[in-house]
């Protein structure tokens, strides 16, 4: 039954409302051991207690197995919305790409929690033991903020390509690098997603997760669709230019051609 007026425009809102609330929650589900030690730290700061570093050991140990995996899960529906599918079952399309992209984004998920844990290191030692050297502890902190942003392109194209990780996590980087402003329009239009978390806590439960991956994975769509037309239209010149020099050498043999038959009847003769 198909509504009309504003009792469809309800119906459709309603219908929006379900789905990015279901995929948020299958998120916090399959995310939930990580996020765990994560609400246990932050808990811990709050109250000004004890920092204990043995929260942030689990969650560099959990994360890969279990956040990486459930947020390239996420970004497989969000992926089917921004093209257009958006009538597809969320739990299906959910655990479809939890069970197809795990072995690859709990590669990339160990890649990146190493890459994290060096340069946190690094950072503060740059930062706070060494006071002569802080200008390479800004480098550091500049290149987690890129690799950060990277990881945005990188659940993307885990998403949208079927390709080697180690291709992914290369080109994940270098698309960050190329195309800077829409990476870093996702980050911004993530940080005002956590920001309007912080003031409204229920988001966290019914929207914030599969806001920043429909954010992220829409930004990656305009550009991957952009490169593309660039790509179709730098092989249309190339056909053209190619076409084009066949043609003049098809004409430059045929004087050639009339002239070795002028000869002919002369030999005859």
């Amino acid at each position: 039954m198909e509504f009309r007026g504003v009792m469809g425009g309800l119906y459709r809102i309603t219908e929006w409302i379900m789905r990015i609330a279901g995929s948020n929650l299958l998120w916090l589900v399959c995310s939930s051991p990580f996020l765990f030690f994560l609400l246990t730290k932050y808990l811990m700061i709050v109250n000004g207690l004890e920092n204990d570093a043995s929260s942030l050991y689990a969650m560099a140990i959990l994360a890969p197995f279990t956040l990486f995996p459930a947020t390239a899960a996420l970004f497989t529906v969000v992926r089917k919305w921004v093209m257009g599918e958006s009538d597809v079952s969320v739990t299906r399309t959910f655990f479809r790409g939890y069970k197809e992209n795990y072995k690859q984004s709990m590669i990339g998920g160990i890649f990146y929690t190493l890459l994290f844990v060096i340069m946190v290191i690094d950072y503060r030692v740059y930062m706070v033991k060494t006071q002569n050297l802080q200008l390479i502890g800004i480098i550091m902190l500049l290149l987690l903020i890129l690799l950060l942003v990277s990881l945005f392109n990188f659940f993307s194209m885990v998403a949208h390509y079927h390709l080697k990780t180690t291709t992914m996590l290369k080109n994940a980087v270098l698309l960050t690098i190329i195309r800077p402003f829409r990476s870093f329009s996702t980050l911004a239009g993530a940080a005002v997603l956590l920001f309007l978390t912080a003031k409204f806590t229920w988001l966290i439960i019914f929207g914030t997760a599969s806001l920043i991956a429909w954010l992220a994975f829409l930004n990656f769509f305009a550009t991957y669709t952009k490169m593309q037309a660039q790509i179709a239209k730098m092989n249309e010149k190339a056909e053209a230019k190619a076409a084009a020099e066949a043609n003049g050498s098809l004409e430059a043999e045929e004087p050639n051609s009339d002239a070795g038959q002028d000869k002919d009847p002369d030999k005859r003769s």
